[in-house]
């Protein structure tokens, strides 16, 4: 357990420095002044300054942040000290004064740089390790006693070929035929595990146990492990990532519709506890670990682009609307925005953990059967 720990605090880490990382590299390339680099949230344990930033380690291992040369703690880029004591070219390098689009790219820096970083790994993965892709073998692995399989004389090992003479090549093909002839003779033609071809006829049952299936037979898909070439792993990893955020998306939305219409959390969602039980799940090799952090970085890089006050996404949603507008949003409405919304996402984080330590000791498993 102290391990996983270890582990689940060094992958935040990770992620969070690449993140802010991402603010920092953009605003030096502006050159906007960064007035502190911190690891971990205050108070500071301690502090080195190189040039005309701070670099910290905070003592709350939770998170960091990049601190902009006239940008408030809310976000709302109003400058901390009266602009009729800064000269003129102190001004221009501030946060609030800079252009909209260099505002703009400054705070999608960070989303940018967790979605790189798992293209990255993704891309390695495929490239190195592998990925596994269907076949198109379909095969028995399991066996009901007394079912229609058993009756016909199916066996695990058999790899269903066809069946009325349609080729099967997937597990869903076969599943959604035999539902369209339930009560209906088909003919199967099988290959067993010496490789001999043989027809049974099997009649899959209309009523049947939930937990069976019209057949009483389980069956699985044959996979085949694929590496791509150096020069394709990016381009099929950046896929694969955008994949991979719109099925993040999907379930923060179906958070959303739990909370409201259930006012419960989802299974399979984790907070904090969650995650560094997840974290003792797949970190089993580096290769399962990389894959769980590309995913961590992905679900970081989705949450930060959401237009929700206290978030990057939040803010690019005030500095969009001042694009649009051609004129600066209040600066106590989005701070009060930015407040209220970080005070929702703590309530949030607090719901989800909550729900986290009931089910570690309720006993019940953190990933959906």
């Amino acid at each position: 357990m102290p391990l996983t720990i270890i582990i689940f605090l060094i992958i935040l880490s990770v992620l969070v420095l690449i993140h802010e990382l991402g603010h920092f590299i953009v605003a030096k390339l502006l050159k906007i002044k960064v007035e502190e680099f911190g690891f971990g949230l205050p108070p500071r344990a301690f502090g080195i300054k190189r040039g005309e930033t701070v670099y910290s380690i905070n003592w709350l291992p939770i998170g960091g942040f990049v601190k902009l040369y006239g940008e408030d703690e809310a976000g709302s880029g109003r400058p901390q000290v009266k602009s009729q004591k800064l000269k003129v070219k102190n001004l221009d390098r501030t946060f609030f004064a800079r252009p909209v689009w260099q505002r703009a790219l400054v705070v999608a820096a960070g989303v940018f740089m967790n979605f790189a970083l798992a293209v990255v790994i993704i891309s390695y993965l495929f490239s190195v390790v592998g990925v596994p892709v269907p076949g198109d073998k379909v095969s028995v692995s399991e066996i009901v006693k007394g079912s229609p399989a058993e009756i016909s004389g199916l066996k695990p090992g058999d790899t269903i070929e066809s069946i009325n003479s349609i080729k099967i090549t997937s597990s869903s093909q076969l599943i959604s035929y035999t539902k369209e002839h339930l009560g209906e003779k088909l003919t199967l033609k099988i290959r067993n595990q010496k490789s001999e071809i043989k027809s049974i006829e099997v009649t899959p049952r209309k009523e049947y146990p939930v937990n069976q299936g019209p057949m009483g037979v389980a069956i699985s898909q044959s996979y085949s492990i694929v590496k791509y070439p150096w020069y394709k792993a990016p381009f099929v990893g950046t896929w694969e990532a955008l994949k991979q955020s719109y099925a993040i998306v999907l379930g923060l939305g179906s958070l959303v519709v739990n909370l409201f219409t259930k006012g419960a959390v989802p299974q399979g969602v984790a907070g904090p506890v969650g995650i560094a039980q997840l974290t003792g799940i797949f970190c089993s090799n580096i290769n399962s670990c990389l894959s769980f952090a590309g995913m961590l970085s992905l679900n970081l890089a989705i949450l930060n682009v959401l237009p929700i006050p206290a978030l990057d996404g939040g803010r690019l949603f005030f500095i969009i609307i001042e694009a649009v507008t051609r004129r600066k949003v209040n600066q106590k409405v989005e701070g009060y925005a930015h407040a209220v919304g970080m005070a929702v996402l703590l309530g949030l984080i607090a719901l989800i953990t909550l729900h986290d330590l009931i089910r570690v000791f309720t006993g019940q498993p953190i990933l959906p059967k």
